[in-house]
């Protein structure tokens, strides 16, 4: 399995408890080995297995957190 990495721009975040919503929304879902959420500069950087995650599948999750959209 490859592992690859992206930077995903977020807005909709506002303080600490939603970056932390966002980075627990991301490194639940299955093939995410890393995700690394960044308040100041309203990025995520997510590294996963192609084989099992998709940035749709990103981008879901995070919509089901709340407010919260790529």
């Amino acid at each position: 399995m490859a592992e690859k990495t992206i930077d995903l721009k977020i807005a909709g975040m506002t303080c600490a408890h939603c970056a932390g919503t966002v980075e627990k929304a991301l490194s639940g879902l299955e093939g995410v080995s890393f995700a690394q959420v960044n308040l100041a500069t309203e990025t995520a950087r997510v590294s996963y297995f192609s084989e099992k995650a998709a940035p749709a599948a990103m981008a879901e999750a995070l919509e089901k957190a709340g407010y919260i959209y790529i």
